[in-house]
């Protein structure tokens, strides 16, 4: 009988068998019970604008058609919105997705790609797939290190640099002028990937202008945070024309629903409902905050929808209070990567939400003592 492995590439086989994420419903499944809070994920759930919700009923009617391929409706609203051209902006399923695509155009074995250490895991995982080499760069105090970056870039010289502002998993942020400098000052040959999901969420001067477009930036933003549109799959991409047009060479084209596109444009046209959303967000961020500080623990200072909360211990203490949460019924997650995973990472919610991660983390804490 022959080997069904033999159908696959050497750096599949070596892989681990595993995902960056353990989702909560498999967690639920886990441990027999259903989570009262779902707050882990940085899911939004104050949940989408009602026109989006009305807009994808419209368009599910018609869901026996596939969505537009070129996503064109999407991509003018889009460059209407942030003042470049929609041949600036290729669409995919979430950052995620674009994230791959973006690997796989340019990775191949034996390329070596700089981020930090306990930086979003999802990349890491399609450098892997595609034989890349990582080299990590540590956080300092709690935040991605820009200048520890840089150096490491102009040493190595690599194909991608990976960068997020706001960072997951700490909230941390870093002001405008830090980001243009890296942009200005990484070598030309490497390709920055700066993960900007968070971006509706930043303060005041963290974000710089998208103008001008860099011939060796890429910049990905999504409609999965601050417009509470996760379940959806919808992200993109900003970036040179010439660079942006690739994409279309390895993209799903039927991959953005007609549901998703119809969605996005919607949300895109509520803007009143995104800056009250902010709002709340920010109200429930300072209620975390306190809930952390009222339980003797240390929340970061967080520029996005979750807190990273230092449990002032080593990271198995992190994670018995992680998993004494979760048996309160309340889904929570931390970072994996010490120093990082002293801490335990909490979406923000609803009030009541905040609630109940109140009462569990009270006797989470009273059960791990």
């Amino acid at each position: 009988m022959s080997d069904p492995m033999q159908f696959l590439t050497d750096t599949t086989k070596s892989l681990p068998a595993t995902v960056p994420f353990v989702g909560p419903e498999a967690l639920e499944r886990q441990l027999g019970i259903r989570f009262k809070a779902r707050i882990g994920a940085n899911e939004s759930t104050f949940g989408p604008s009602p026109q989006v919700l009305e807009a994808m009923a419209k368009a599910a009617v018609d869901s026996w058609a596939y969505g537009d391929p070129e996503q064109f409706e999407l991509k003018e609203a889009l460059a209407h919105h942030h003042g470049v051209k929609p041949e600036n902006i290729a669409v995919g399923e979430g950052i995620d997705g674009l994230l791959g695509l973006t690997v796989q155009l340019t990775v191949v074995p034996g390329d070596k790609v700089v981020t930090s250490a306990g930086a979003y895991p999802t990349f890491n995982y399609h450098v892997n797939v595609h034989g890349g080499e990582l080299s990590f760069v540590p956080y300092l105090d709690d935040r991605e290190d820009p200048q520890a970056l840089l150096i490491r870039t102009r040493d190595i010289r690599p194909k991608l640099l990976y960068f997020a502002n706001p960072d997951n998993p700490t909230g941390s942020w870093h002001q405008a002028e830090e980001v243009t400098r890296l942009m200005d000052e990484i070598p030309e040959e490497t390709l920055l990937i700066l993960d900007e999901a968070y971006s509706d969420l930043a303060p005041h001067g963290s974000l710089p202008p998208l103008e001008p477009l860099r011939p060796n930036v890429l910049r990905y933003r999504t409609f999965s945070k601050a417009y509470g549109m996760a379940g959806v799959r919808v992200g993109y991409v900003i970036g040179q024309a010439g660079l942006i047009s690739q994409f279309d060479k390895v993209r799903n084209h039927f991959g953005v629903s007609r549901m998703a596109q119809a969605g996005a444009i919607a949300a895109l046209n509520d803007q009143a409902f995104l800056h009250e959303t902010v709002a709340a967000i920010h109200n429930a961020r300072e209620t975390l905050n306190n809930i952390a500080r009222d339980a003797g623990l240390l929340p970061l200072p967080s520029a996005t929808n979750f807190v990273a909360i230092d449990c002032g211990r080593d990271g198995a203490y992190a994670r018995a209070l992680l998993q004494a949460v979760l048996r309160q019924g309340v889904f929570i997650r931390m970072p994996g990567i010490a120093p990082l995973d002293r801490m335990i990472r909490v979406t923000v919610g609803k009030p009541d939400e905040m609630e109940m991660f109140r009462a569990a983390l009270k006797a989470a804490l009273q059960e791990v003592e």
